[in-house]
């Protein structure tokens, strides 16, 4: 199995020269380095990794906290590899995904997890009940009595961490709807940004539409991507959907694109629902001479 290397340092004082050293004496032939902070998950070595990982390669950190510094993050790592048939291991931590030993080490991860969520939500009740019964109204006072200035303050906070959410999945659809709108139908990009996503981050039109409706407010992307999709012939649909899964990702394989387009059900020109690598050969030279690429 392709092992493939992730090495993370948090400034520019510190060398990832030891974690590569370490990734390469564990067989690692690919390393990518990146220079980032633990707790920002828009890193764009990490997301192009991620993208890059194919079917039973294997993602290899030094520890755990090269890669995230969250057991959420890291869990929500692990699950996007597992949906591309990828593995995960870390070489001075007890977990490698390819292993009955590693697997088990995660789902006790995941069990801590679930149960640290199970404690917050019931000390959260437990502290309502309790100020309720001591006569105590939760909630602002100023949006109670309908204070425009504290309504307004809410407001501006939801739209943060909105903002902040989005900001923590820009890598999987930000790329796309660059690249892809408007040659490419709403429908269409839908399908190929949730290709290689596990079904819980599956995005709607709606959500998307949403999401770039806010990143184009803010700067974040061209309002031209909301413009209207010209009409296509239907021949060159497929030309175009694999020149967009391309474009978003140049070093991505022939087996890889045919993995992506059947995970989104999308049928070969024959009408078949398995792709082979001869057949995205053949539609990328199509898009090619229509100029798609």
């Amino acid at each position: 199995m392709p092992l493939i290397g992730y090495a993370r340092v948090s400034t520019e004082d510190q060398t990832p020269l030891p974690q590569s050293q370490a990734l390469k004496s564990a067989g690692c032939a690919e390393i990518h380095e990146e220079q980032a902070s633990g707790g920002d998950r828009a890193r764009p070595v990490l997301a192009r990794v991620l993208e890059r990982v194919g079917k039973d390669d294997t993602l290899v950190v030094v520890r755990i906290d090269r890669l995230a510094r969250s057991l959420s993050h890291l869990l929500e790592v692990i699950e996007r590899l597992e949906a591309k048939g990828a593995f995960f291991r870390s070489i001075q931590d007890p977990i490698d995904t390819a292993s009955p030993q590693g697997k088990f080490t995660l789902q006790v991860l995941g069990a801590a997890a679930e149960f640290e969520r199970a404690l917050i939500r019931e000390r959260t009740k437990a502290g309502l009940a309790s100020a309720r019964t001591n006569g105590r109204v939760g909630g602002n006072p100023g949006l109670r009595a309908r204070d425009p200035a504290a309504m307004r303050k809410v407001r501006l906070a939801r739209q943060d961490g909105y903002m902040e959410r989005l900001n923590e999945t820009a890598q999987d659809w930000v790329p796309h709807v660059r690249r892809l709108r408007p040659d490419l139908a709403w429908e269409d990009v839908v399908r190929i940004i949730n290709g290689p996503l596990p079904e819980t981050r599956r995005w709607t039109q709606s959500r998307l539409l949403r999401a770039v409706n806010a990143y184009i407010r803010d700067g974040f992307l061209p309002a031209t991507v909301l413009d209207r999709a010209g009409p296509r012939a239907r021949d060159d649909r497929l030309p175009a959907i694999v020149a967009g899964i391309k474009g978003a990702d140049p070093d991505i394989t022939l087996q890889a694109i045919c993995t992506r387009l059947e995970a989104m059900r999308e049928r070969t020109p024959r009408g078949r629902t398995s792709w082979q690598p001869s057949s995205v050969k053949m539609l990328l030279e199509r898009a090619a001479r229509l100029g798609l690429l």
